[in-house]
């Protein structure tokens, strides 16, 4: 990865919606050497998938739950159920596994307390926990989806073509 590559990064992060000719007028690249460039941030992994962020106020989900969660069963069993049933339970957006007192933390976006109450019965119906305990978000003071390019380590690009060379504006 270089530094076009970056550039390109960052765009995406902030506007999914951009096509390679914008971006291309923007790095300084042709539109064909752009999307060769994109195209091989997907193969790679680095692009995972391109998505609509929403509002979750305007689409009615907008409170917030952090579920903690500690088991006493750490068998390969448990572990596959607790899986197949968080999987099924769109409320629940994102599942960590942690380190230290808690085994797992979840985050659950509802439309008020009772349909969280409702998410969480389904959950402890399906699985065995030792503990279970939730607290609601009262206000989200930063949120973000796009991760901290900082750390890239900076390579040769693959093709000088694509470094700008022949296809460079």
């Amino acid at each position: 990865m270089d530094k076009i590559d970056h550039r390109i990064l960052e765009m995406l992060q902030h506007d999914g919606s951009l096509g390679p000719a914008d971006i291309a007028d923007r790095v300084g690249l042709s539109k064909d050497a752009c999307w060769r460039r994109i195209q091989r941030l997907q193969v790679r992994g680095v692009i995972v998938r391109t998505v609509t962020l929403l509002d979750a106020k305007a689409v009615n989900v907008g409170t917030t739950v952090f579920v903690t969660v500690k088991t006493a069963s750490h068998s390969a069993a448990w572990y596959d159920r607790f899986v197949k049933t968080v999987r099924q339970i769109p409320e629940i957006t994102e599942i960590y596994r942690m380190s230290g007192d808690v085994d797992y933390l979840l985050r659950v976006v509802v439309p008020d307390i009772d349909t969280y109450d409702a998410v969480y019965k389904r959950l402890i119906a399906a699985c065995e926990f030792l503990d279970v305990s939730a607290s609601f978000a009262l206000e989200t003071i930063k949120y973000t989806t796009q991760l901290p390019l900082d750390y890239v380590r900076f390579t040769e690009p693959l093709h000088s073509a694509d470094a700008g060379g022949d296809d460079a504006k």
